[in-house]
């Protein structure tokens, strides 16, 4: 039998959580170490999927040998290849980070929850269904949950009450949704969606329900104006914790727009184009906005987690191979340079014993690699060239240019600049100017594994930078096979209809 590695980012994470479960009461170091090898396993499988989807198309796998659209099917193209691959990665190295950092406070629930998260990411990625996606993102939702609540203060309660009340709502939005598709079309497996919206033509009813998940899926991406529960929730979590989620939880939100708008509706993008451009500025705005009014580096960071969303929905909203394949781009880099900005401002935090600017101070002159550390992903967050974000904006750029959105591009450019200003505000206040305390300040060491993963998301980020066409050649790939989702339908559906079973 040929070895199928899809259901594996799925399985992997599943087997750790039973097996911390069971070892919940032994030492934090055995619980880390178990997470990290989970993590490393997972790395190495999406490395194997990736390869196998690359080279050898769209994969896919049915629960139960049952032909679609009648079984759980888990499908796996170039796009969410490169999801489970990045989602292993950060998975990775905030593991190893949260070794460092420590998490005596989840009463040894973190890592268990933590391999919960990772499984709900990975299933949303790889599902081919739209009910699943639903469970998926319900499995996210009770682990993150906990995850926000667990270490008990009443900032932590508050936090989760938030993030819970609104994304009940989400779910609320996203059953609708399902029931108008279902009682329409009989069926929820998007491959079969897609073939049998297309044939349906102009409805209502259709368009309806695309508004009704984009909603539901804005609110888990945290667009305008539905972003309010994020800068309420992960700055008060652990920064290994806040680090996943910034890297994850909202990408998984944008991956469902970007699946279900150009698979299952991809004949009413005219309808949708105008709303998710029309969303994607007012996030952009909103975002950079709030960041520019904070003074306290999380929710600076939660902040430009919603304005940098907002590039990615006028990516989709442009409807364009190109504009598509610079949303992977911008995906992708903004995982990685976001997740390890709340990493190095935890090590910041752990140097100064403060993550408020205003209780910082000095670190260029004490720890000049750390100054390093964070101008790497901060300018690459700003558009700096030669980093990777320069290059995700100016592929978006061309292509909004190219098709005439100059009012999209201009607010774009404006966002752009504002980003550019929160981080050097950060600069300013945490490295160039003085220690407020003097030589009274906290100058805790920092562990090794704490800074390692900081030292290794930079790398990445250089790296796309220096070798851009290599991976905006992936990304064209992937959005090609998002404008024609031929071979997505093609590798689900099976070529003829089951034959009707023997009485």
């Amino acid at each position: 039998m040929d070895f199928q590695p899809i259901a594996l980012p799925i399985a992997l994470p599943l087997l750790a959580v039973g097996l911390l479960l069971c070892l919940r009461r032994a030492g934090e170091p055995v619980r880390h170490a178990i997470n990290i090898l989970s993590c490393v396993a997972q790395a190495v499988v999406a490395v194997i999927l990736y390869l196998r989807v690359s080279a050898d198309g769209v994969q896919a796998l049915r629960s139960g040998s049952w032909p679609a659209p009648f079984g759980i099917t888990l499908v796996a193209d170039l796009f969410s290849a490169v999801m489970v691959l990045v989602t292993a990665v950060i998975g990775l190295g905030s593991a190893l980070y949260a070794a460092g950092y420590g998490t005596g406070k989840f009463r040894g629930y973190f890592a268990p929850l933590y391999q919960a998260l990772l499984l709900g990411v990975n299933g949303s990625f790889l599902t081919g269904d739209l009910f699943n996606l639903y469970v998926w993102f319900e499995v996210m939702l009770m682990s993150s949950f906990v995850l926000v609540a667990l270490p008990g203060g009443r900032p932590q309660f508050e936090a989760a009450v938030k993030y819970l009340t609104l994304n009940f709502i989400a779910s609320a939005f996203f059953l609708v949704g399902l029931g108008v598709l279902y009682g329409m079309t009989g069926t929820l497996n998007m491959a079969d969606l897609s073939v049998k919206i297309a044939a349906l033509g102009d409805n209502g009813l259709i368009l309806s329900s695309a508004v009704l998940f984009l909603v539901a899926f804005g609110i888990k991406a945290g667009v305008f104006p539905f972003y309010f529960w994020l800068p309420s929730s992960y700055h008060v979590t652990p920064t290994p914790v806040a680090a996943l989620f910034a890297g994850l939880l909202t990408k998984v939100g944008v991956y469902a727009c970007a699946r279900v708008f150009t698979l299952v509706y991809g004949g009413q993008q005219e309808f949708l184009a105008p709303l998710l451009l029309a969303i994607g500025v007012l996030t952009m705005i909103t975002g950079v906005f709030g960041a520019a009014s904070q003074f306290f580096i999380p929710r600076i960071l939660s902040f430009h987690i919603i304005s940098q969303i907002g590039y990615m929905i006028i990516g989709i909203g442009f409807f364009t191979r190109a504009a598509l394949a610079a949303t992977v781009f911008y995906v992708v880099h903004h995982i990685l340079v976001k997740a390890n900005l709340f990493l190095i401002g935890g090590v910041i935090g752990r140097r100064t014993g403060s993550q408020e600017l205003s209780m910082t101070g000095g670190l260029y002159k004490k720890a000049p690699w750390l100054a390093i550390l964070f101008l790497i992903p901060a300018m690459s967050l700003g558009g700096i060239p030669p980093l990777s974000g320069f290059f995700a904006k100016f592929v978006l750029v061309r292509e909004g240019l190219a098709i005439g959105q100059g009012w999209v591009i201009a607010a774009a450019l404006a966002v752009g600049l504002l980003t550019l200003y929160s981080m050097v505000k950060i600069w300013n206040e945490a490295f160039w100017k003085d220690a407020p305390l003097g030589d009274r300040q906290p100058d805790r060491k920092v562990p090794f594994l704490m800074l390692a993963p900081c030292v290794a998301l930079a790398a990445c980020t250089i790296t796309f930078g220096i070798f851009p066409g290599v991976f905006l050649d992936v990304a064209d790939r992937a959005a090609a096979q998002l404008t024609d989702p031929t071979a997505y339908i093609e590798a689900v559906l099976p070529s003829s209809p089951p034959s009707p079973a023997e009485p």
